[in-house]
C-alpha cells in the first residue's frame, strides 16, 4: 500500500485511455480467473468484491454489526451487478463494463480537488496514478 495524491481527473483520464484501462482490466480478470475458462464465478470474484471495501466505518456502515447472511447477500448483489446477462458468471466484457462504471463513480465521488488516499499496489487507482506520473516525465 502507498499514499498517493489523486483526483477525479486522474481516474477519468485513466478510464478514457482505452489501451491502459483495458490492459489493467484484462490483467485483473486473468488473475481472478483461477480455472482459465474465460468466466468468473462468484467464488472466483468473492475476494475482489470484498476488497472494494464498501463496508467500512467511513462509509457509515460497520461490517461487524452485519450478520453473515446479510454480508453474503450484499456480496452476491455486487456480483449480480457484474453479471449483466444473469447467467451466473462474469465474462471479460461484463467485468470491463462494470469496472469502468465503478471507476467513473469513484472519480465522480472524489471530484477534481486532489486528495491523499491509501491505495493498494496493483489496484486500478494505483495504476491510474502511475499512468499520470509517467505522462509527466519528459521524454529523454
Amino acid at each position: 500500500m502507498s499514499v498517493e495524491l489523486l483526483d477525479g481527473a486522474t481516474i477519468l483520464s485513466f478510464v478514457e485511455d482505452e489501451g491502459a484501462f483495458n490492459v489493467s482490466v484484462e490483467g485483473r480478470f486473468a488473475s481472478l480467473d483461477a480455472d482459465n475458462d474465460g468466466r468468473l464465478t462468484y467464488s472466483e470474484m468473492a475476494k475482489e468484491l470484498m476488497s472494494l471495501r464498501v463496508l467500512e466505518k467511513h462509509f457509515g456502515v460497520d461490517e461487524v454489526e452485519m450478520g453473515q447472511d446479510e454480508l453474503m447477500q450484499l456480496y452476491r448483489g455486487l456480483f449480480k451487478r457484474f453479471d449483466h446477462d444473469g447467467n451466473g458468471t462474469v465474462d471479460l466484457e461484463e467485468f470491463k463494463n462494470e469496472m469502468r462504471e465503478v471507476m467513473l463513480a469513484v472519480a465522480n465521488g472524489i471530484g477534481f480537488l486532489p486528495i491523499q488516499m491509501v491505495v493498494e499496489e496493483g489496484s486500478f487507482l494505483k495504476r491510474a496514478v502511475e499512468r499520470e506520473l509517467a505522462q509527466r516525465i519528459p521524454a529523454a
